[in-house]
């Protein structure tokens, strides 16, 4: 532990607030710490907002301290209001425990599991078979409503309403500190800064249940420059599942950021060197656009591994670099009866998931949005005939950056 792992947090901008700066900084140069971090299984999927959180951990126990990766599949039951101005809907049993298995396989590829060496656990465990009364009398009584009230997570709710069941749900994350704290000695919890509330009322219990010391650090959100979150797209979130984002896409995505969201993303999502992130960073005018390469090479290396990572590059070279389409473009495989039956140039783009709907596919043609073998659609009748079929397959193109390879099979 030569360099203290807070330092190196602090330096690539992930630390937004800390409980006890000195005190943590002290803690984490001297001893290995248990810590935890939670995930509700809202989807099946991670998505790149989580992968701050992954980042964090990954530095963390390459420093020698230990992962607790908790799924809330107890939690995910009431919804986090946290950043919401709306409920969540409910979720089954049987949703949850699916999302909470994705989870597991996704968090086991960033984290050494092995040995003790990190612990994923459910909260579930001890949350679903709580007893009502037992809970308010050992938990409830520790919390005031009033200043439950001034927490940013309710006070954004209350004009719009705020359910009973989510009220709740402050006391539920707190009592998962407590219980690690109990059976891991766990002594941090982190999380992303929408989370300090909640991380606030953990250790707060610790300390009045326990008597013990407690700590909790928040990481800036993946935001852009100007504030918005990062990792929308047309088609949704950023997954980290290569079946709902292609590395392509994914890599993609990394490769358009904009120019002055290049080094916090090369220091948050990467484990380049400082020195290089800053140079990278740094770049101007059309040499920004090499460390856009290294940014979306670096990240799809460490979401989906090299090989895809060297597919996805090699792909987005021979489409922009001149060099014709490339074998690993994204793309679709239907047979040539499929393809005579949606000739139409708006059936074929729905039956290629391109568009949403015929209105957008309308909307788009009319724009000069769709090509086809690089020429420009612009009849919404155009009707796609076997002689557009090179080799077999033919390549159309949505916007300036999305290309789908068509490859037709008797």
């Amino acid at each position: 532990m030569s360099v203290n792992v807070f330092d190196v947090l602090k330096e690539r901008g992930f630390i937004a607030q800390t409980t006890h700066e000195d005190e943590i900084r002290d803690m984490l140069g001297k001893e290995p710490v248990t810590f935890y971090i939670g995930f509700d299984p809202t989807a099946d999927s991670l998505h790149v907002g989580h992968f701050i959180q992954i980042m964090v951990m990954m530095h963390m126990q390459q420093a020698g301290h230990r992962p607790i990766a908790l799924v809330g599949g107890g939690t995910a039951m009431v919804g986090d209001p946290s950043g919401r101005t709306d409920m969540r809907k409910m979720m089954t049993i049987d949703t949850i425990r699916h999302n909470a298995e994705s989870f597991k396989k996704q968090l086991s590829r960033f984290l050494d599991f092995s040995e003790g060496k990190a612990v994923m656990v459910n909260n579930a465990d001890w949350l679903l078979d709580l007893n009502y009364v037992e809970f308010l009398r050992e938990i409830g009584v520790h919390f005031s409503v009033n200043r439950m009230l001034t927490a940013e997570c309710f006070r954004s709710r209350l004009e719009r309403g705020l359910s009973f069941l989510e009220f709740n749900y402050m006391l539920m994350q707190s009592y998962d500190f407590l219980m690690l704290y109990r059976k891991y000695n766990c002594k941090m919890q982190l999380g992303g800064d929408d989370q300090w509330s909640n991380i606030l009322g953990g250790a707060e219990l610790i300390r009045r249940v326990e008597g013990g010391s407690a700590y909790g650090m928040t990481f800036t959100l993946l935001t852009t420059s100007e504030g918005k979150k990062m990792g929308k797209t047309e088609a949704g979130a950023l997954w980290l599942d290569p079946a709902k984002t292609s590395p392509y896409d994914f890599y993609q995505y990394w490769r358009n950021v904009d120019d002055a969201d290049v080094m916090k993303c090369l220091a948050l999502l990467t484990f380049l060197p400082m020195d290089e992130v800053r140079r990278l960073g740094s770049l101007k005018d059309e040499k920004i656009n090499e460390a856009k390469k290294v940014l979306a090479y670096e990240v799809t290396k460490l979401v989906h591994g090299r090989e895809e990572a060297d597919k996805a590059r090699a792909a987005a070279e021979a489409l922009f670099g001149g060099g014709g389409a490339g074998a690993e473009v994204p793309g679709s495989t239907i047979s040539m009866v499929q393809f005579r039956e949606n000739a139409n140039i708006i059936d074929i783009l729905l039956l290629l998931g391109l568009i949403p709907s015929k209105g957008e596919g309308r909307r788009l043609i009319q724009q000069g949005g769709i090509y086809v073998n690089d020429e420009r659609i612009d009849d919404i009748g155009h009707t796609l005939a076997d002689n557009d079929l090179k080799d077999g397959s033919l390549m159309i193109r949505k916007g300036k950056k999305v290309y789908h390879k068509v490859t037709v099979k008797d």
